[in-house]
Parts: C-alpha cells; structure tokens; sequence
C-alpha cells in the first residue's frame, strides 16, 4: 500500500516569510471579499493554463491549436478523462 505524503503546511511553504508580513497577509484575505477572492482565483487559473499551453507550443512548435488545446486537456483532467471527454489524444 502506498503511504501519502501529507501537503505541506503555510509555513513550511512560506518559511521566508516573517510573522509580522504573515499577519498582513492574513488580515488582508479576511478583509477581502467573496467576489474579488474569485476574481483573484479566476485570474491566477488562466495565468496557469497560459502558461501550461505556452509550454505545450515551445515543446510542439508545429501543433496545431486544436491539438495543442488537446494536449491541454490532457494536462489538466489527465490522459484518461481527457480521452472520455474529447477522445483520443494527440499521437
């Protein structure tokens, strides 16, 4: 059986940060509404997808978009429901 290795905590991720600038953080979110919270997600998941497909055009320069937003597919639900979801993938 394979053990899971548990997500690391805030602070182990942020180890760089002083408590101090953590608290600011903190206080910030909290004080941040609901819709700019989404708005702040919505934006940091399409920087994510663009990135992931400018990566996918260096690594296949002469993809076609389609192939290339296949390609993304595959990336993002994984290779098997990507191919429920849209069929097979590109060879």
């Amino acid at each position: 059986m394979d053990s899971i290795t548990p997500l690391p905590t805030w602070r182990q991720m942020n180890r760089d940060t002083s408590p101090e600038a953590e608290a600011v953080l903190v206080r910030l979110w909290r004080e941040t509404p609901g819709w700019r919270k989404w708005e702040l997600m919505e934006q940091l998941n399409r920087t994510g997808r663009e990135m992931a497909l400018d990566g996918l055009r260096r690594r296949h320069p002469h993809a076609t978009p389609e192939v290339l937003r296949r390609r993304l597919a595959d990336l993002l639900l994984g290779v098997e429901l990507a191919a429920q979801a849209y069929g097979p993938g590109p060879e």
